[in-house]
């Protein structure tokens, strides 16, 4: 049962006597540093970071002009950014609304009506003239017309006395710098996906040109091949042993292209194009590009203060306790000031006058008493989403931590292991060179050449493979330490500029 009643002045103090304060819980931010208090266990285990405050435009640290630019028109021209800048927009002006219940809400109207009344609609006068009978029946009218101009202004003002009002406007806040963090969260990973599409474009051209320098050394063998085999030291099986070479480098070059251009594809939808506008450096790129220096991270404090989903997920919590508070609101009456002044008269020129004059004010209770079974069940609604906002909040913590661990732990060991595959190639480049010298001279068979050849390709192979592994695990690092997005420019809606490369380049054709 709901009751609607004109308060007295009585209970219109009585109630705000209650109010003193909002109802619900007061939200407070859960102390985040009691929860990394500890130095990142693999930045101290491995070395290959510095404790230096985490940079907030990691791209710079690879001094690559190209990819810096490509993330500052991928911060511009972003569809997904765009979408999250219009979400942020969308809570804000909700939180406008929220805020705008602290006014009165008013409402200004005018009229004028017509109306025409049956005579019989009216019945016999009291004098016992009317339109069915009386003496001067014969006399009396058979309708009446009538005219009425009038002008109102209404108002009313919900008295904010248990929060209502108050933890709403909390709420959105909440909200709105929620959508702010997913804003950032989505600035990040943008970045790091522009990064490691131009790492993999550029590390999938080098990795081509390198099939393509080993098929180029295999030609020259097999061309050795043949010349013995016409001057008639040599065998048909060897020539073709190092045909198979030969298409074996070969065959590679076409799947590196192909990647390279799904790469370059990548790069030009994440900044705004077109998938034809591939980017006229990017094209060019043929070196994977590295971080020559430690990599500053900072510490656990730090990187929970930055990392924006660690921030939504904490304003998050603070607009779902709010709303324990907006649901807990509903259990006590609702108070609102009403107020209306009109101006009403038969002739327009009669409005205004003192006589035309009207007006009503008072305040209005209204409550919902006593069934409060579905007031209640919001409350438990909206304590288990609170609830669940908290859990959400520390797994975000976890997940942070977690990520940046693993990071750090990979990128150590890909390192190590990229170390380990500059040495191989190094020397399987040295073995090569002199078993080729020995079967120029002939103290090494065919075989050994053969073998020779092969191990040095693979190890090549290999370590280009590793540096364009190093680079993806460099940008995944970044991700996880959470920056990038601190001085980020505001989305456009305009097109981009083109930078697509020359039209007889085609994406997957190597220079």
């Amino acid at each position: 049962m709901t009751i609607r009643t004109l308060a007295t002045p009585v209970l219109l103090a009585s109630a705000l006597g209650l109010g003193a304060c909002a109802v619900g819980p007061d939200y407070r931010p859960p102390e985040i540093s009691k929860l990394a208090t500890e130095p990142f266990r693999e930045a101290a285990a491995t070395g290959v970071t510095s404790a230096a405050p985490a940079s907030s435009t990691w791209w710079e640290l690879y001094s690559d002009p190209t990819l810096s630019r490509l993330i500052e028109d991928a911060f511009r021209y972003n569809t997904d950014i765009r979408v999250a800048a219009a979400n942020l927009r969308l809570a804000r002006s909700q939180l406008s609304e929220a805020r705008a219940w602290r006014l009165p809400t008013t409402d200004l109207s005018a009229s004028y009506s017509r109306q025409r009344v049956g005579a019989d609609q009216i019945g016999p006068t009291p004098g016992g003239i009317g339109a069915s009978g009386g003496a001067d029946a014969a006399f009396a009218p058979d309708h009446y017309d009538s005219s009425l101009y009038e002008a109102g202004f209404d108002a009313s003002y919900e008295l904010d006395v248990f929060g209502r009002v108050s933890r709403s406007i909390e709420a959105a806040r909440g909200d709105a710098l929620e959508a702010q963090a997913a804003l950032d969260g989505i600035r990040i990973s943008i970045a790091a996906q522009v990064a490691q599409s131009y790492v993999d474009a550029c590390g999938a051209a080098m990795q081509a040109e390198v099939a393509r320098e080993t098929a180029t050394m295999q030609v020259e063998t097999r061309d050795l091949t043949q010349r013995l085999l016409d001057a008639g030291s040599g065998t048909q099986r060897d020539v073709d042993q190092a045909n198979v070479l030969v298409e074996q480098a070969n065959a590679q070059v076409p799947g590196f292209e192909g990647e390279r251009g799904a790469q370059l594809y990548a790069l030009a939808t994440l900044t705004g194009r077109r998938p034809a506008e591939i980017d006229v450096a990017g094209f060019e790129c043929r070196v994977v590009p590295k971080v020559k220096t430690l990599i500053p991270i900072g510490d656990g404090v730090a990187l929970l203060a930055r990392r924006p989903d660690v921030r939504a997920a904490e304003r998050k919590l603070a607009a779902d306790t709010a709303r324990i508070g907006i649901a807990t609101a509903s259990l006590f009456p609702s108070i609102t000031l009403l107020g209306s002044v009109s101006l009403g008269a038969p002739r327009v020129g009669d409005v205004g006058k003192s006589s035309s004059f009207g007006y009503s004010l008072g305040p209005l209770i209204s409550w919902t008493f006593p069934n409060f079974a579905a007031a209640r069940a919001k409350i438990r609604q909206s304590r288990a989403g609170s609830d669940a906002s908290l859990a959400e909040f520390q797994g975000t913590i976890l997940t942070a931590l977690r990520e940046t661990e693993q990071a750090l732990a990979r990128y150590a060991a890909a390192l190590e292991q990229n170390a380990a595959l500059t040495r191989a190639a190094a020397s399987a480049r040295n073995a090569a060179d002199q078993t080729k010298q020995r079967f120029d001279s002939g103290r090494d068979n065919f075989l050994d050449l053969l073998v020779a050849e092969q191990n040095s390709a693979a190890a090549r192979q290999a370590l280009a493979q590793s540096d364009t592994h190093v680079a993806d695990l460099q940008v995944s690092l970044f991700k996880a330490l959470g920056g990038g997005w601190e001085n980020a420019p505001i989305p456009l809606d305009t097109p981009p500029p083109s930078r697509s490369p020359n039209p007889e380049h085609a994406a997957t054709k190597g220079s």
